[in-house]
């Protein structure tokens, strides 16, 4: 199958990614129009990629179900808005059973979530992205790279097998090694997603990346379409300057090896009434005194 088949695809990776958050009703439950209403938000705020199923969505606490609900949500909000790269994992008949769903929605593409599992080999990585990738060749399928023992080799291994493994999600926190595994795994073989969102796509975008994922586009979603073109652009002081602007927000998310990555962002929207600030165990709700430092945070953005 020639790349240019995915060529729509690509281009959509090339682009804020957004991770939309998944809102909780007061019951616990998936608070579907609350829900349906935030991926409208960000549509309508220029966003043309969505990823359901992310981790910033909480993935891992939602149920199967709610999973495929999610997914249903963002194809159908979607619909010939935006492109859907619907995050998929677990064990590996779960991973496929989600990726044919995706794709029975309308759904063209779908991210790998790193396997979790204890014992991870570089030869049975590539194996269980090759049976996903396989179990669905229509699609354009993007591992997600948060471990940083995977030799670039290993997935240039990967996409000899499989040519609609068009993208990554890069998430190791480290340029150089970036750069490296890229040009190791083949720079222009894929399309390279800076996976740790807007504080380190300045320095990716330097060593090839051309992508960026984005929580915070839940919140102020002009600030990363504002990082973007000025990426593209190569203007790299302008993208500093939005850097600046969020340092602060995406330091609390990060902080304490990101246990309040998704309660930040939560907060944010609470903060100016879009929905509820629970999140699901194992995260949870910020402390009094960090819910203040968002509100005043948000307070000054374009939301």
């Amino acid at each position: 199958m020639s790349s240019a088949r995915f060529e729509t695809q690509r281009a959509a990776l090339a682009d804020v990614v957004a991770i939309p958050v998944t809102p909780f009703a007061e019951d616990g439950s998936v608070a579907e129009d609350t829900h349906r209403a935030l991926l409208r938000r960000l549509l309508d705020g220029g966003i043309r990629t969505l990823t359901p199923n992310g981790n910033t969505g909480e993935f891992y606490a939602l149920a199967p179900e709610e999973r495929r609900l999610v997914t249903e949500a963002a194809v159908a909000e979607a619909g010939d808005r935006a492109e859907v790269l619907a995050g998929v994992g677990h064990d590996l008949p779960t991973a496929i059973a989600a990726a044919r769903h995706a794709r029975d929605l309308g759904a063209r593409m779908v991210m790998v979530h790193q396997p979790v599992h204890p014992y991870v080999s570089a030869a049975g990585w590539v194996d269980y992205h090759r049976a996903l990738a396989e179990s669905v060749p229509e699609l354009g399928v993007v591992p997600y790279l948060r471990n940083d023992r995977l030799p670039g080799a290993r997935l240039a291994e990967l996409a000899d097998h499989c040519p609609n493994v068009i993208g990554v999600k890069y998430a190791v926190p480290d340029a150089a090694r970036f750069a490296a595994f890229a040009r190791d795994a083949g720079l222009d073989r894929f399309v390279w997603v800076a996976g740790l969102a807007e504080p380190y796509a300045p320095s990716y975008f330097s060593a090839g990346a051309t992508g960026f994922t984005s929580g915070l586009v839940n919140v102020a979603p002009a600030l990363p379409l504002t990082m973007m073109e000025a990426l593209r652009s190569g203007d790299h002081p302008a993208a500093m300057k939005v850097w600046e602007r969020i340092r602060r927000f995406e330091e609390l998310r990060a902080a304490h090896g990101s246990a309040d990555n998704v309660a930040v962002v939560k907060e944010a929207l609470a903060a100016i009434g879009l929905c509820r600030r629970d999140v699901r165990p194992p995260s949870r709700q910020l402390p009094e005194e960090t819910r203040a430092e968002v509100a005043a945070l948000v307070a000054g953005w374009p939301v």
